[in-house]
């Protein structure tokens, strides 16, 4: 990306900013001259390891010195962003802000909303994200370049999209956590020891994440293929699939979804 010159991050010292700023780095996607952080301290919390990051306390002061601005503040600190980004491509990772209200908060009209995930820090991010009226092919390519130094990434056609994944994807580890809990205490009921059965369930995820993540099978074959196995796995996966849970994380995830939509609606 050769006229990729200078990129800002509102709230870079946040988790997820943080996190995405420091794919880039890792990256070399984005050197440390051509990037601006803003953060209440205007210190270099987190980024320690570099040098030549300009750091601020001041949005607008990064906001004139970038071409690309990447807003990652808490929702519910939009209004308060009180920023001028005409002229300037930004990209917004606030889950729940829609580009209408990102247009009023920051009078920008080249507009992509976004939704990634702290998984970045390690490259290993999904960050689908939408791009507004105004956005130029120029602009596609740097939002993809700048998301793929953040793990994988999609374009996908409207903002309700990008909400369904605020509740799909954006939780790391979040949902998958809490399923892995529940079979730790399955195993804690059952007289495991508790770090035990932490340390054996971290290691099940780990090498089912890996698996899922490199094999082309989607998800869905992957559970085909054992319950045609018809071992130990096929019949405790047919009783789930008997039971309630699919309908019980259908609600969680419309229960997130919903969450989603009530911050903007709240704004």
């Amino acid at each position: 990306m050769g006229n990729l010159q200078t990129v800002g991050v509102v709230g870079g010292s946040g988790q997820l900013g943080g996190a995405i700023a420091r794919a880039w780095l890792r990256s070399g996607s984005v050197a440390p001259e051509q990037l601006w952080i803003s953060n209440r301290s205007g210190t270099a919390i987190g980024f320690e390891e570099w040098d030549g990051i300009k750091f601020t306390t001041c949005n607008q002061d990064l906001v004139d010195a970038c071409q690309i601005i990447l807003l990652s503040v808490p929702p519910h600190l939009a209004q308060t962003l009180d920023i001028n980004a005409k002229d300037r491509l930004v990209m917004s990772v606030m889950a729940g802000i829609s580009i209408n209200l990102i247009r009023e908060q920051t009078q920008a009209t080249r507009i992509v909303r976004a939704m990634s995930n702290p998984a970045a820090d390690i490259g290993l991010a999904y960050s689908p994200w939408c791009a507004g009226t105004d956005v130029t092919d120029e602009d596609r390519g740097s939002v993809q370049f700048l998301f793929e130094a953040c793990g994988e990434t999609d374009e996908v056609p409207n903002e309700e999209q990008i909400d369904r994944f605020t509740a799909l994807t954006g939780p790391v580890p979040g949902f998958v956590a809490f399923y892995a809990d529940c079979m730790v205490q399955y195993a804690v009921k059952h007289g495991i020891d508790v770090t035990v059965a932490n340390r054996a369930v971290r290691k099940l995820f780990q090498a089912s994440g890996n698996v899922l993540a490199a094999s082309p099978t989607p998800p869905a074959e992957h559970v085909r293929d054992m319950i045609a196995y018809a071992g130990t796995t096929a019949a405790g996966l047919e009783a789930m699939k008997d039971s309630a849970l699919t309908d019980n994380i259908e609600q969680g995830l419309d229960a997130a979804y919903a969450k989603t939509l009530s911050i903007a609606q709240s704004r």
